[in-house]
């Protein structure tokens, strides 16, 4: 009998609406029901594409002896972090203060009186295994001590409320001191450098600041060309990448880059498009970047794009090998065995493709082979003719590798679909602004860079959909399920789509024009995503800016959150925090409106602390300040911006100017002042180069 979670719209909440456990989501109901019942809260945290989420789903929360004891001790509660990343954040924190590490399925313990936890952890086997008790034996220790000790559950519980408390008062400082950045920026350079012996992880934030440390570490231990330039090498080369259909997985499990963890998430995309575009305009002009970009765009319109032109949020890394296979299996989708290679290629192709990525009859992922290129460099003819052949064999379509391939939106769906080829792996299908808006600026750098306009249009119509249907009653909403907004925006939504409405802007304005460089004929942009980010800003400040202590709050005041965070630390995607220190810095340059520096300026201020204790956690908080120290406005025609667009300057924004000096071909202006008009583009490049690296 389905419980709670029958009608819900997540995917990964509608996964356990069939589990014996009765299940609720997070609610006043909820809450209410487990305070009048004197149970405990069992809270559980995931999403949908998350593997071992998966597992405990099919294991622990399947079993009905479990499920008995849950339903009587407890009140068991499922999260989709994906929808309430605020409630994933605090409750992350207290776990990882509670055992020193984090992880999904995050499953916590609260008491019901006022939500705070007292004991959790990640993963609970059915057995004991992996050195962990069974689940029911957590579940018969938890409760026995929620009954029997009430005295320590008290210390253990006011420890926990007083660190989470104690984590959101930030001294502030009162100057930016330039060593704190370069400090800052050398730290997180040597975070990308690090050879780890565990998984491999993108870590985007900290590889862009790699890429700005190359205009300030010329004396560092520290060579910032070289490691970032290999982190985008690893990233385009290795098997995190999948060279059949495009798009990145998660990480990989190894520190080579070889066997990557399946997933696909659209955060992930759109961020490492972004820095291989970044790197393709330093100078690192490597075929394998453009290739990655390219297949990277094929994937998401063949399979992430909705018909209304929004982008989905990710993809499982597991998939049935059959219609009649009782478990999806991870990687299947994705790997080759030698045999099938054998068979599917020539005698050339089989050889070539050997010669240029980790093939062996032994293969290297549980004898089966995942494809990881050798050597960097364009592919051969061969090549392309073998991975072609293998599209077609995963994807049973011809050639034709931008027809939409439509999705499988739950495992139903994807056994019982007359599918071509391969079982695809689930997709989720909701739309989530923040992920959204990550992929509208990789697809905007991308299309800079490469001056390709058809890598700008997906990338308009994902943020047309977001202004259009977006807000409900005056508030911008987070998630979309089938055209239905749901879930106030955080505000990781705020300043990533305000930064995607600011890079489509930019983007815009640098597409070479039809006629050649010298041709004078001035086309004048139209402002409407300056004016939408302007406005999107506008919200974020009534509604989450701190006015006590400068930044802003992850979300509005609401009694059931323990404590109201500003979030600064850098995970798999950015802080809010330092995405809006670079928004700021740049509409008070477009607009010459200096309340937003003034905003800027507070808010590295607030989190000053951190910087200067704690680099390596806030690598935004260092580009924001970047941008601050560096901040740059060009005017020039319009014909000038995209040669200057596409070169790496990354404190830089573009703004169209009619009436320049006579004889002048652009202005260079640092903050409320302007350097001598420059009357070639010599002069105005070496302006440019010169602000982005001055004392």
């Amino acid at each position: 009998m389905p419980n709670h979670l029958a009608e819900a719209k997540s995917l990964y909440l509608r996964k356990h609406a069939d589990n014996p456990i009765d299940w609720w989501y997070w609610c006043d109901a909820a809450l209410e029901t487990a305070r009048q019942q004197n149970k405990p809260i069992f809270l559980s945290v995931g999403y949908s594409s998350c593997h071992w989420c998966t597992v405990m789903e099919g294991e622990a929360f399947s079993d009905q002896a479990i499920a008995e004891f849950m339903n009587a001790n407890f009140l068991p509660i499922k999260v989709d972090r994906e929808e309430r990343p605020d409630l994933d954040s605090i409750y992350m924190q207290a776990l990882q203060m509670m055992t020193g590490q984090g992880g999904w399925p995050l499953n916590i313990f609260l008491t019901p009186d006022d939500l705070v936890p007292f004991y959790g952890g990640t993963y609970f086997p059915v057995e004991p295994r992996y050195g962990r008790p069974s689940f029911l034996q957590v579940l018969e220790g938890v409760r026995r001590f929620y009954d029997q000790e009430k005295t320590k559950l008290r210390s253990v519980k006011d420890e926990i409320l007083n660190n989470l408390q104690g984590s959101t008062l930030l001294p502030a400082i009162e100057a930016l001191p330039r060593e704190v950045f370069l400090n800052g920026v050398e730290y997180n350079t040597g975070v990308v450098s690090s050879k780890s012996m565990g998984p491999s992880f993108p870590m985007i934030p900290y590889a862009d600041i790699a890429q700005r440390a190359v205009r300030f570490l010329e004396k560092s231990r520290y060579d910032a060309s070289e490691i970032s330039t290999q982190r985008g090498l690893d990233l385009a080369l290795g098997g995190i990448f999948d060279h059949v259909g495009g798009g990145f997985h998660r990480y990989t499990v190894d520190p080579t880059w070889t066997v990557p963890h399946f997933e696909k998430m659209l955060y992930d995309n759109g961020q490492i498009m972004e820095y291989l575009a970044n790197q393709w305009s330093a100078g690192v002009q490597e075929p394998a970047f453009e290739r990655a970009i390219a297949l990277t765009v094929e994937w998401l319109q063949r399979e992430m794009t909705a018909p209304e032109g929004y982008f989905y949020a990710a993809q499982d890394a597991d998939s049935f090998t059959s219609p009649d296979a009782p478990e999806p299996e991870e990687g299947a989708f994705y790997v080759w065995s030698y045999d099938e290679l054998a068979t599917l290629l020539t005698d050339e192709e089989l050889r070539e493709i050997q010669a240029q990525f980790t093939v062996t009859e032994k293969g290297n992922f549980e004898g089966v082979n995942v494809l990881q290129r050798r050597h960097p460099g364009a592919l051969s003819e061969a090549i392309a003719t073998a991975l072609n052949k293998l599209f077609q064999i995963r994807y049973g379509v011809g050639s034709d590798r931008a027809e939409p391939f439509p999705p499988a939106r739950d495992n139903r769906e994807a056994k019982e679909t007359l599918w071509a080829g391969r079982i695809p792996p689930v997709t989720d299908t909701k739309m989530i602004v923040a992920w959204n808006s990550l992929m509208i600026s990789g697809l905007a750098r991308a299309a800079t860079v490469l001056q390709n306009r058809s890598y700008l249009e997906p990338a308009m119509e994902a943020a047309q959909f977001i202004l259009d249907h977006q807000w409900v009653e005056n508030r911008l909403h987070r998630v979309n399920y089938n055209g239905l907004p749901s879930v106030l925006a955080q505000s990781e939504d705020y300043a990533l789509f305000i930064k995607a409405l600011l890079d489509l802007h930019q983007a815009d304005q640098s597409m070479k024009p039809p006629a050649e460089l010298d041709d004078l004929v001035v086309t004048i942009v139209p402002l409407e995503f300056l004016d939408a980010a302007v406005q999107v800003q506008a919200e974020f400040d009534e509604f989450l800016w701190s006015i006590e202590s400068g930044g802003y709050f992850n979300t509005d005041r609401s009694p059931d959150l323990l404590v109201r965070e500003r979030s600064y630390m850098d995970n798999a995607t950015p802080a809010a925090n330092g995405i809006a220190v670079v928004n700021l810095v740049r509409l008070a340059l477009l607009t010459e409106d200096l309340s937003y520096l003034d905003k800027a300026e507070q808010t590295l201020k607030a989190f000053g602390s951190v910087m200067e204790q704690s680099p390596q956690a806030c690598p935004s908080l260092f580009a924001g300040m970047d941008w601050f120290l560096h901040q740059t406005l060009v005017r020039t025609s319009s014909v000038a911006i995209a040669p200057l667009a596409t070169q790496y300057q990354p404190t830089v924004v573009y703004k169209q100017e009619t009436d320049l000096p006579e004889g002048a071909i652009g202005l260079v202006c640092q903050g409320l002042s302007c350097k001598e008009p420059a009357r070639s583009m010599e002069q105005l490049l070496e302006q440019v180069r010169e602000s982005g690296r001055r004392r």
